[in-house]
């Protein structure tokens, strides 16, 4: 099951911070195991509500105290397995962008008001500029798999052909696509996640798959 286009949202979420950044659009696969989250888990599956996803800055997922980013993704858990005693295995997936206004008291589960954050205006990126981000990723896939010795998928396959551009993702939708297929960093992720329009976007995915091209470059090296 597919998240709808545009969800309502209420003006309250439960939060889930992650030590990973993910992306509008994701699968995300979560073992509940915390008190504090299997208290989430339930209140989303009584009432059908979603929650938030957002990166931890600093500290670990277990035990409370963590730092959190203010920028993530709504996520609706669209399969799940009760293994008693509080144990949970969730299948979610993400979608629309968010940002935090402030957080609440972790009670029973951390919670925050949160508003939907859509694209900003700015300088718009036309299809020139996203044919030449898809070409660079395709030749950092290339370069892996020559020193992998694989063979690759089609490119359609890889980066989401125009079957996808067509369902009408706009130019920041696609680049959120393509940074999901890209193997990039966490820090990577959330930059292109908070880049507050298409073009900062853009900017951040070059400079993602730059850092990724590198770190490629030098292990071949040595």
């Amino acid at each position: 099951m597919d998240l709808p286009e545009s969800i309502e949202l209420p003006l309250e979420l439960g939060m889930f911070p992650l030590e990973s950044a993910l992306l509008p659009n994701e699968d995300l696969p979560l073992r509940i195991f915390e008190p504090r989250y299997g208290a989430l888990v339930r209140h989303c599956t009584d009432n059908g509500d979603p929650f938030g996803v957002v990166l931890i800055s600093r500290g670990r997922e277990v035990g409370g105290d963590e730092a959190r980013c203010d920028v993530g993704v709504v996520a609706r858990i669209v399969d799940w397995a009760d293994h008693g005693e509080g144990l949970y295995s969730l299948h979610c997936r993400s979608g629309e962008r968010i940002r935090v206004s402030h957080w609440l008291p972790d009670d029973p589960y951390p919670r925050a008001v949160v508003a939907l954050w859509p694209d900003e205006p700015g300088e718009p990126v036309g299809a020139a500029q996203l044919q030449e981000i898809e070409d660079r990723a395709m030749q950092l896939f290339e370069r892996i798999a020559e020193a992998r010795g694989v063979v690759l998928p089609d490119r359609d396959v890889l980066l989401g052909g125009p079957e996808g551009a067509e369902e009408g993702r706009d130019a920041g939708g696609r680049l959120l696509d393509l940074a999901s297929r890209i193997p990039i960093g966490t820090a990577d992720r959330y930059s292109i996640l908070s880049a507050p329009t298409a073009a900062d976007r853009l900017v951040a995915l070059h400079e993602a798959v730059d850092a990724v091209a590198a770190i490629v470059e030098f292990g071949l090296s040595e």
